[in-house]
Formats: structure tokens, C-alpha cells, sequence
């Protein structure tokens, strides 16, 4: 069983580990804009196969067939669902307590990938960031 939920913690879920497929990072516009990242992993479960065990998401219709469920307090993108695809409901990866039990195998809507991505790995590695956290975050 994998588990995961919202950034504030007000929205959890729980997904069987068994069933997850799809395992993507997706370049789309719509994936960027709706969580201002510049790709965003993906992987799909059954419905069946998910369940909210705390609070409830508000929802989301980002597109015509799409609608997107996300926790009103602290705003984390938890599911997308599409209704040209009901037998599946896809999860953000890295709202899993543990993301590296899902990795992605493969990159969606490439074409639409942001020019300088490509580039990422190549860029200086700062191990937390530009300012000094206090001593109980690091």
C-alpha cells in the first residue's frame, strides 16, 4: 500500500502499490500551468485502487474532459481524472510519502517540453538553497 497526501496534511490518500502503471513525467501546458512546476510526474491507479483517508479535495475542471482535485487549504495538486478515461485516475507522484517508490519510465507530451529543461542536469547543484535554514531543518 502506498500512501501519500497534500503538503499541510488536511488531505490524505491511499493507493495498492500493485496497480500503479503509467509511471510518466508529463510536459504539457496544462500540467505546468496548474501547478506553476516545469513538468509534473504522473502515475495511474484503477479507481478501485484509491481512496481518500483524510479530509476532501476540492476539484478542479482544467479542461473540457479533465478536472484536477487539490487540497483547498495548502493548494497540492493531488489527482487529475478524465472522463475519456474513466477506468483510471491519475496521481501526483510527489505528493507519495515516499515518490521514489514510483518512479517515471518514460516523458509525455515531449513536444511541448520547456526549451531549457534539457539542460537541468548541467546546472551547479546547491545541496538546500541560497539561504542558511535554521538548524532544526537541516
Amino acid at each position: 500500500m502506498l500512501t501519500g497526501g497534500c503538503f499541510c496534511g488536511e488531505v490524505r490518500y491511499a493507493v495498492d502499490e500493485a496497480d500503479a502503471s503509467n509511471a510518466s513525467v508529463c510536459h504539457c501546458e496544462n500540467c505546468r500551468r496548474t501547478t506553476g512546476a516545469p513538468m509534473v510526474a504522473w502515475f495511474s491507479v484503477k479507481p478501485e485502487a484509491f481512496r481518500f483517508t483524510a479530509g476532501t479535495p476540492l476539484s478542479f475542471a482544467s479542461t473540457q474532459t479533465g478536472a484536477r482535485e487539490f487540497c483547498g487549504r495548502c493548494g497540492a495538486q493531488l489527482t487529475f481524472r478524465d472522463s475519456r478515461r474513466v477506468d483510471e485516475i491519475d496521481i501526483t507522484t510527489a505528493s507519495l510519502d515516499d515518490p521514489s517508490a514510483v518512479p517515471p519510465v518514460e516523458q509525455i507530451w515531449a513536444v511541448s517540453r520547456l526549451d531549457w529543461v534539457a539542460g537541468v542536469h548541467a546546472l551547479p547543484e546547491l545541496p538546500r538553497g541560497h539561504y542558511a535554514p535554521p538548524a532544526s531543518l537541516s
